[in-house]
């Protein structure tokens, strides 16, 4: 008797080490060997966002000293017909600044715009991703108190950071992009790499501002679940970065800010519908800002880090 369990147990045994040793598909049926098309076109179906954007200021000492938030929800109606971009409306957006409150800026709620994907990464009018100006011309929050200039640009910049996201998931017009990253392990570098993109604003932000990439790469890390949906896990990395910032605060003054950045994070992408179902990004920021008066120069180190989540269509009310 004792010999007959001895030796089912050494079956049992055996037969787990043999299919230990066999490749196993995943669930779900991904053979994680395959080849993946990720370049192709998105549902049709409305999609919905919710982004946070948070921003760190560091002293010298490194103490943590200050702490802004963005948040921004969107709506996406893909595809009208006629158009050859998608219809965005922002539903709400929210800012924190320090210790205040959180408040909304109205004159964005309800605002829609058309987002096409351009070869060039500006529209006609020189406007990046085409995110048009006007919208952030004097912004104030729903207490009627002006957005300071330095938060308004970064309201702007939710927009652009939010929309890059799709950037480096759509197929490239030209050069390697989401469409060379096939098999997981794979590594490219992205056809935005070393791109410059113009980052005036206004009268305030002046034109001769932008943000240069350095050597930007994707990489196909494996396959993951987000809302029990299967979704491919890109890692980004922008390599060292840099950027010029020129304000003119008031007529006849000019102040000229120059740093480097680093930013990196993942993306989730739902292998059913194409869209992004997830997103993070985290940036380290150190700049020198020149004064025509004294102190002469400001230096800041500044850590971002934005979550982008797609959401239910009750969730974005």
């Amino acid at each position: 008797m004792r010999a007959r369990i001895w030796f089912a147990a050494i079956c049992f045994f055996s037969a787990g080490f043999l299919a230990m040793g066999q490749a196993q598909t995943p669930p779900g049926g991904f053979d994680l060997r395959q080849a993946f098309d990720l370049a192709g076109a998105h549902s049709s179906d409305v999609q919905y966002y919710r982004m946070e954007s948070k921003m760190v200021s560091h002293a010298a000492d490194g103490t943590r000293v200050n702490t802004d938030i963005y948040r921004l929800t969107l709506k996406c109606v893909p595809a009208l017909s006629g158009t050859d971009g998608d219809r965005w409306t922002c539903l709400r957006f929210t800012i924190q600044l320090g210790g205040a409150p959180e408040v909304a800026i109205p004159s964005l709620s309800g605002w829609s715009y058309l987002f096409r994907n351009l070869p060039s990464g500006k529209d006609e009018r020189g406007q990046t991703l085409g995110i048009p100006h006007e919208p952030f011309t004097n912004l104030q929050d729903e207490n009627g108190k002006a957005v300071p200039p330095a938060n308004t640009y970064h309201v702007y910049n939710a927009f652009i950071d939010f929309h890059s996201f799709f950037i480096f998931t759509n197929r490239t017009a030209s050069g390697r992009g989401i469409q060379d990253l096939t098999r997981i392990g794979q590594r490219i570098i992205h056809a935005g790499a070393n791109s410059k993109a113009a980052t005036n604003l206004g009268s305030t932000f002046a034109e001769g501002s932008f943000f240069q990439n350095g050597e930007v790469t994707l990489e196909l890390k494996g396959v993951s679940l987000v809302d029990d949906k299967p979704c491919a896990l890109i890692g980004y990395d922008s390599g060292a970065s840099s950027f010029t910032m020129i304000t003119r605060p008031v007529p006849n003054m000019e102040i000229r800010t120059v740093g480097s950045s680093h930013y990196w994070g993942d993306i989730y992408k739902d292998l059913q519908t194409n869209w992004v179902r997830k997103a993070t990004l985290t940036e380290l920021v150190v700049s020198e800002t020149t004064l025509p008066v004294e102190p002469k120069k400001i230096d800041a180190v500044i850590e971002r880090s934005i979550g982008i989540q797609n959401i239910p269509e009750a969730e974005a009310k």
